[in-house]
């Protein structure tokens, strides 16, 4: 595509070879010139001859000729003011704006007209004036050309499209941006010499009136949207706006949901706040009234029967089978702790060969660091699209990036010497500034990588469109307007008074004309780029406003490298070259430059380093938490029993025992081919720690507050501990068991993939802790009893007695905490609850979602300064592949007219789509009109064109610039030859057009724009997937890119539909976005199964109480919900690493609830109210201890991290996960049991 641009170089100035006449007072009819002589001051140009005689019979062997380029111009007699030679010499120069304007014919009947006019017209001595000569050669004339014509001419091809390089075509031939173009100043540009085509000065005069004698060639002209006389059909939509309809109005955006102006949701939680504090302000009035009356107890239960309960009552059949069922759990594990304290030794070791057997498994261990493989399903759309799109297109390139702008501060004015406004310049367009950033990116060019000892430079892995042709690498750079050269930057025209042209003027042409060859002032350098393409401006600048680039305060500097993903030698290189170009930059240094870089691999290599450099910091939060366990576990009765009583040695024994069912669970899964991500090791180990470290808090502080029953020996008091204690943590460990695999029906990678690891790390600490943890328990007590020191159990100590008492925690939960919290005064505490919830359900709605990417660098990457730099100063978002699958048949019209947007094309075409899409950009998100290589191929094949040609004795193709009377035109100047190629005359041309490099004589070319976009069959026989590129508009944060990726597959979805073919839209960014499209669904699915197998779950094992497993799901659920109420207040998003969060706070809140309920449930005291401060006061110290200050010290550590995805994902919702747990699991779920628990006991 860059190479196409180039030719338009060619500017249709160079058409101008045309004729002049003398006005020596010649009659009118008679010609102003005939025939060539001279040679032009333009290279390579001839003067016409001065000749002021009556037309000229023009010989038989031209009449085709005249015919193909002046169709409606037979002039009867054909006597005529040109020659054969003029002939062809008109044809060489209409080569141009007929490759560009042909695809509207209006528009190009309209052009010819006024070029056949000019050229050979009988009546040239009506509207010419021949004003100077040079011999017989005329130099100068003036051309009189109606202003209707000229406005008309303009008019039917102001809207042309150059679809190779997605701006219109005038862009290209009229000198400047075709906004700035009109009728006068397009057909100036043509006929002026400064442009180094025109061969002598032609002074158009515009008048609808006659002028000095002279009459103004003012023939008729057809619109746009009229078909011509030969049958040519009126311009397409996307070609001449006129034809198109109303223009799209974009959907009105859907109005906020309010009610009274008010927020909706907040005006509905707020009365139903309102309307639950009414209810239940009534119901304990009413209830206290009852009380009242009947003399009950403080601590009567609000719905309580007057009575109390019998324990003869009548069970129903659900009690007798949960009393069964509890039984079981009991009489089960109690003799499974029995035999673990009475062989411990075989226990232990037989642990220790599972957990060695299971962890061996991490050799095969691989960490997924490629961001595709983390974010996007393998069987995602997003992850099958761009697969789809590799494999027949090869993958995105590399992208290696300068943002650089200057500390500077100096607009300076430029005035043009031949006048015009002043032009402000910012600083980084200083001349002194463009040669140091010159300087860089010459350096750059310059830097030498090591690969498996070989040298790897820029060359070596740069993109190469035009190769082996032309083997500059790509460099998008506004230094390539000057062809990175310090001697053409430097390029002035003028004389010891003024300066007439430089870098300036050339900078302010090219920027409205990025693909000429050469520009229009003085200076006539050229605009291409070194590799053969255009420097599109709004690509290598940044900052400006609308379009005014010399307000650019950012220059943008781009070096794409090929990307090799099945080549890991060539992969390997270009990774090279971008650490060298990285440690290049980062030692870079210049006072008047500030530099934001990237390179592709610096995302991936930022989060390694991130990952690294927490290591210190999590090591560090689990060590505090380690030796909080080891020593918070022990119950010191005496200093002189310090060492007797202390746990260390067990704690630590319990913390090896969590991170041998993590690393079990890592090497199970590593077995199987599982790859690890960051997130499962940062989070798991969080996790299990968290379930496993309470599990451990209640055996051992039961066991602590036990008293050994007479007669009953050792092994039997643990294992009837067990038995009490085992079947709540069962309950616990098997609800997160069981959710946690059930949120590996995920979709999202990091979900399913953490889901996985933590269901099975979950399940092994369980089944490690009631067999190698009781056997450790057993031989701790043993040595306790035995007066035996921890960690040096060979030292004894003395015998003296031992006087056994509460532990600090337990007492306090006892004696203060428990009965302050169920006091009737107190209760009324779930109000506050209550506002909680109905706050966070008002904000559900309102939390974000997406990913920041700043949040997953370290906070000192030099990847943060590069991605504000992109949201301050790029204008220019990711381009957006259509592409059409396999399977389209192009060779038919039907097939053509569904794709194309040129004459004769359906309105609800690919291309015409994409188009109006691009009309309303702010809704689509589609910035351009696509790249078309169907409608190029058409312009290109067209008999009248000089760009399709083959030798007529080997039928090789034979390119535009070839010199050879054995290259013939492909196709005939007939009436069908003039048509679409169709059936075998398509597949025969199309290979040589995607092998043409654009050039002067042909500007269509297609192998610099379209060598990739087209997926022919082997031995060229047909067409397979093809894709049609355009650009989104400035995508800045996660919302932006989600609404570009959604408007991108409706409106590719519209087109499958009008067309009856697959089409999908594909960009870069397309497969780590897709996740938001569903992450709200996912959300809510994920969460909602993982609660509903919590209820089956604890219904089940809480020997089918019902009713005590909806209330640890309505808990469970208030915890979730208060989570996004915390995510919005701390502005955390939704997102992959959020909702895995969310998914583990589901499982760590079974701990905070489960055992308080069981232990309400199994409670024997006579009411709620008793029975709650009963569970409360047994399960609600070691669930604090075990949970709430274990996690407590480790997360604030956290918020020290360097990484700022540690802390926001990992600090800030790790710490409202504790908070929120402990507060509901020991303040608002003892309360709420209370109120409603279950009222028959066991």
């Amino acid at each position: 595509k860059d190479k196409q641009l180039q030719l338009c170089s060619l500017n249709i100035t160079e058409m101008i070879i045309v004729p002049l006449l003398s006005y020596n007072q010649v009659e009118a009819d008679h010609c102003v010139w005939y025939g060539e002589c001279g040679e032009s001051k333009v290279s390579g140009k001839k003067y016409n001859c001065n000749y002021t005689g009556p037309p000229i019979p023009l010989p038989s062997e031209g009449y085709d000729l005249l015919a193909e380029l002046c169709p409606g111009f037979d002039y009867g007699s054909r006597d005529i003011c040109c020659n054969i030679e003029q002939l062809r010499t008109l044809k060489g120069s209409l080569q141009l704006p007929l490759q560009f304007l042909s695809r509207c014919p209006a528009c190009f009947f309209n052009l010819m007209n006024l070029f056949c006019e000019l050229t050979c017209s009988p009546n040239q001595s009506q509207f010419m004036n021949a004003t100077k000569f040079n011999g017989t050669s005329v130099v100068e004339v003036q051309y009189y050309i109606g202003k209707s014509f000229a406005n008309a001419m303009y008019n039917a091809c102001k809207d042309v499209q150059a679809p190779s390089s997605n701006v219109k075509a005038l862009s290209l031939l009229c000198g400047k941006d075709a906004k700035e173009c009109n009728a006068t100043n397009w057909i100036q540009f043509m006929f002026n010499t400064d442009n180094q085509q025109t061969p002598f000065p032609i002074i158009p005069i515009f008048s609808d009136v006659p002028v000095s004698g002279f009459t103004p060639m003012n023939n008729r002209t057809y619109n746009c949207t009229e078909g011509l006389e030969d049958g040519s059909g009126p311009c397409s939509c996307q070609d001449c706006s006129q034809a198109c309809g109303p223009k799209p109005v974009p959907p009105p955006l859907p109005p906020p949901w309010t009610i009274l102006d008010m927020d909706a949701m907040s005006v509905i939680m707020w009365i139903s706040y309102m309307i639950f504090l009414l209810f239940f302000t009534g119901a304990v009035v009413a209830a206290w009234c009852y009380r009242k009356r009947t003399i009950m107890s403080e601590y009567g239960p609000i719905l309580d029967s007057n009575n109390p309960l019998s324990l003869n009552i009548n069970a129903s059949c659900g009690e007798t089978l949960g009393e069964r069922f509890e039984n079981i759990l009991r009489i089960l594990f109690s003799s499974w702790g029995s035999f673990c304290v009475r062989h411990p030794f075989l226990v232990i070791l037989g642990s220790f060969i599972v957990v060695t057997a299971s962890s061996s498994g991490l050799i095969y261990m691989r960490i997924t660091t490629d961001p595709v493989e983390l974010w996007s399903s393998p069987d995602s759309q997003a992850r099958q699209e761009k697969n789809y799109f590799d494999s027949h297109f090869g993958p995105f390139f590399r992208t290696t990036q300068l943002i650089i702008t200057t500390p500077i501060i100096d607009t300076f004015i430029y005035s043009p010497y031949f006048g015009g406004s002043d032009v402000p310049f910012e600083a980084i367009l200083r001349k002194d500034i463009l040669h140091q950033v010159l300087d860089l990116q010459l350096a750059i060019e310059n830097i030498t990588a090591k690969y498996e000892g070989q040298d790897v430079r820029l060359q070596d892995v740069c993109l190469t469109p035009l190769a082996p042709y032309n083997n500059n690498c790509t460099i998008l750079s506004v230094l390539n307007y000057f062809q990175n050269s310090h001697e053409v930057l430097d390029h002035t025209i003028g004389d010891e008074f003024y300066v007439y042209a430089d870098y300036h003027s050339h900078f302010l042409y090219c920027v409205s004309a990025p693909a000429s060859l050469n520009d229009t002032t003085l200076l006539h350098d050229p605009c291409l780029g070194t590799f053969g393409g255009p420097i599109f401006p709004w690509l290598a600048l940044g900052g400006y406003d609308e379009e005014n680039y010399n307000n650019a305060t950012a220059l943008v500097i781009t070096f794409p490298l090929n990307n090799y993903l099945d080549d890991p030698v060539r992969r390997g290189k270009a990774l090279a070259w971008e650490q060298a170009f990285i440690n290049f930059m980062k030692n870079f240094n210049n006072a008047n430059l500030t530099i934001a870089f990237s390179a592709e691999r610096s995302i991936e290599d930022e989060i390694d380093r991130e990952s690294n450099s927490d290591i210190s910091t999590i090591v560090i939060s689990y060590a505090i938490m380690f030796i909080y366990i080891s020593l918070a576990l022990g119950h010191i009765h005496s200093l002189r029993r310090l060492m007797v009583d202390s746990k260390i040695s067990l704690g630590i024994a319990g913390i090896l025992i969590v991170l041998s069912s993590v690393a079990s669970s890592l090497g199970i899964f590593s077995y199987a081919g599982i790859p690890l991500t960051l997130i499962v090791i940062e989070v798991i180990p969080f996790l299990v720690l968290a379930v496993g470290v309470d599990n451990i808090f209640i055996i051992v502080q039961t066991y602590q507050r036990d008293e050994r029953l007479p007669q009953e020996e050792l092994h039997q008091q643990i294992g009837r501990i067990l038995g009490d204690v085992a079947p709540s943590i069962f309950l616990s460990s098997f609800s997160e068991t069981v959710a946690f695999f059930l949120g590996a029906l995920s979709n999202m990678p990091a979900v399913r993939t953490f889901s996985l690891f933590a269901g099975l790390a979950v399940f092994i600490d369980f089944l490690l802790q009631i067999s190698c943890f009781v056997s450790l328990l057993g031989l701790d007590a043993k040595r306790q009893e035995g007066n035996r020191l921890d960690i040096i159990c060979c030292v004894k100590l003395p015998e003296g007695q031992e006087v056994k008492t509460d532990g600090f925690l337990f007492w306090f939960f006892k004696k203060i905490y428990a009965p302050f919290v169920l006091k009737e005064w107190v209760r009324p505490v779930i109000v506050m609850f209550v506002g909680i919830l109905s706050f966070s359900v008002a904000v559900v709605n309102k939390v974000e979602i997406g990913l920041d990417q700043k949040l997953s660098m370290p906070d000192d990457s030099y990847m943060l300064n590069y991605f504000e730099n992109i949201s301050m100063y790029l204008h220019t978002g990711a381009p957006v592949y259509f592409v059409v699958e396999d399977g389209l048949n192009y060779s038919s019209l039907d097939g053509q007219n569904a794709v194309c947007g040129g004459v004769g094309c359906n309105n609800d075409s690919l291309v015409q789509q994409v188009y109006s899409a691009s009309l309303i950009s702010n809704y689509t998100r589609i910035a351009v009109t696509p790249s078309s290589w169907l409608d190029d191929y058409f312009d290109w094949v067209k008999p009248q064109s000089t760009c399709c040609r083959y030798y007529n004795n080997t039928g090789a193709f034979c390119n535009a610039s070839v010199v050879d009377p054995l290259c013939v035109h492909c196709r005939p100047m007939t009436p069908s030859g003039k048509q679409r190629p169709v059936g075998e005359d398509f597949m025969r041309f199309l290979p040589m057009f995607l092998s043409d490099n654009p050039n002067v004589k042909c500007g269509k070319g297609g192998h610099a724009a379209y060598a990739t976009a087209v997926d022919l069959y082997p031995n060229n026989t047909g067409v397979g997937a093809t894709y049609f590129m355009t650009y989104h508009t400035i995508l800045k944060d996660s919302a932006d890119f989600i609404d570009g990726l959604k408007m991108a597959r409706v409106l590719a979805e519209n087109i499958s539909q009008s067309m009856d073919h697959h089409v999908f839209a594909y960009s870069i960014f397309y497969v780590f976005y897709e996740q938001y499209l569903t992450i709200v669904h996912d959300t809510a699915l994920n969460l909602g199964v993982s609660v509903g197998a919590i209820f089956v779950v604890t219904t089940v094992l809480l020997g089918f109480e019902l009713w005590s497993a909806v209330i640890v799901c309505i808990t469970i659920a208030m915890i979730l919900v208060n989570m996004f109420g915390v995510m919005w207040l701390w502005g955390i998003s939704l997102n992959a690493v959020s909702l895995v969060n969310l998914v583990m706070s589901c499982g760590i809140s079974v701990e905070f609830c489960s055992h308080i309920v069981r232990a309400f449930s199994v409670s024997v005291k006579k009411n709620r109210v008793e029975r709650a401060e009963e569970a409360l006061a047994h399960m609600g110290s070691s669930v604090f201890s075990g949970i709430t200050l274990t996690k407590f010290g480790g997360i604030l550590i956290l918020a020290l991290s360097k990484s700022q995805i540690f802390q926001v994902f990992y600090f800030r919702m790790y710490l409202s996960i504790v908070l929120l747990g402990a507060t509901h699991g020991l303040l608002f779920l003892p309360v709420l049991l209370s109120y409603i628990g279950q009222y028959k006991y066991k």
